[in-house]
């Protein structure tokens, strides 16, 4: 959905003020707060305020009139949200499940990492393996 904000002087590129004045027009229309971080984009001389989250994004440009502002709310669609929560703009809880799932396959890796090691015919090609894979993530890393 698209609002127009009146304001009492025009809007400057300042991201503290714009979230302030994104939040309160948010509230004013029933919508969520973003879960991301807020961000200015610039385009030539002009700029926008742009704040995605999991659930709605919302955008603060100026209007030809400097007394006015456009805000737009976009409620994201169930494939926008996968992507967010990918991004790392989800909710807290979403955030604390990945950091669980994150060691959990962590323990797996090592664990498995310690049975291979312990069976003596595999020793070699577990070594090799743990060689290979960190050589090819430390290139990745590199050429990133």
């Amino acid at each position: 959905t698209t609002h127009e904000i009146n304001l009492n002087s025009p809007i400057q590129s300042e991201l503290s003020e714009l979230v302030l004045l994104a939040t309160n027009e948010s509230k004013k229309h029933n919508a969520e707060v973003p879960t991301g971080e807020a961000k200015i984009k610039k385009i030539g001389d002009a700029f926008k305020l742009e704040w995605t989250g999991s659930k709605v994004d919302v955008i603060i440009e100026p209007t030809p009139n400097p007394l006015m502002a456009r805000l737009l709310i976009k409620e994201t669609s169930w494939h926008r949200q996968f992507v967010q929560l990918h991004k790392a703009k989800g909710g807290e809880p979403f955030k604390v499940y990945a950091v669980v799932f994150a060691i959990a396959l962590l323990l797996l890796l090592v664990s498995g990492f310690i049975m291979a090691w312990q069976t003596p015919k595999l020793r070699r090609l577990t070594l090799a393996s743990a060689a290979l894979g960190m050589v090819v993530f430390f290139v990745l890393v590199a050429s990133s």
